[in-house]
């Protein structure tokens, strides 16, 4: 028994019931009833009408084994080490406590102000020497083109 498919609803047509349209261009289309062949020939859009398997489908109704959830992969936290710092040495910075990370951080800052001083105090003793002052008439950089600058 061979059972053909509504063109416009989707339903089983079996043997000997329903019509059958053949348009112009030799296309066959087959309808359960009366109903289904108007709401076509006024082009109407199956899947905006809502008693039928293509609107049912679209809109996920009626179904009946629900479909397991896709599970999603949970993501990995990996740590990595980055340049200047390998994991091991970030690993114990972390596990540090906030005394020794305060200690480490005031001595870093006392010796930047002791580089600092010994830098500013060996500038003093050290007398400017200034680059020796040429007597030739200035001459800005057009002039040295021999662009119209210096008539």
């Amino acid at each position: 028994m061979k059972v053909e498919i509504d063109t416009f609803s989707g339903y089983r047509i079996y043997p000997s019931k329903g019509k059958l349209f053949v348009r112009g261009d030799n296309k066959i289309f087959r309808f359960a009833n009366g109903k289904n062949e108007s709401l076509f020939l006024q082009r109407k859009n199956p899947r905006k009408i809502a008693w039928t398997q293509v609107y049912r489908r679209m809109h996920k109704k009626g179904i009946t084994e629900e479909v397991a959830k896709k599970r999603s992969r949970r993501t990995v936290k990996h740590q990595r080490g980055i340049v200047g710092a390998d994991l091991n040495s970030i690993a114990a910075r972390r596990n540090q406590s906030a005394q020794a990370r305060l200690a480490a951080r005031t001595a870093a800052i006392q010796k930047a102000k002791a580089e600092k001083k010994d830098k500013e105090s060996k500038k003093e003793k050290k007398p400017a020497t200034r680059a020796p002052v040429s007597t030739a008439p200035r001459v800005s950089k057009q002039q040295m083109k021999g662009g119209k600058g210096g008539r």
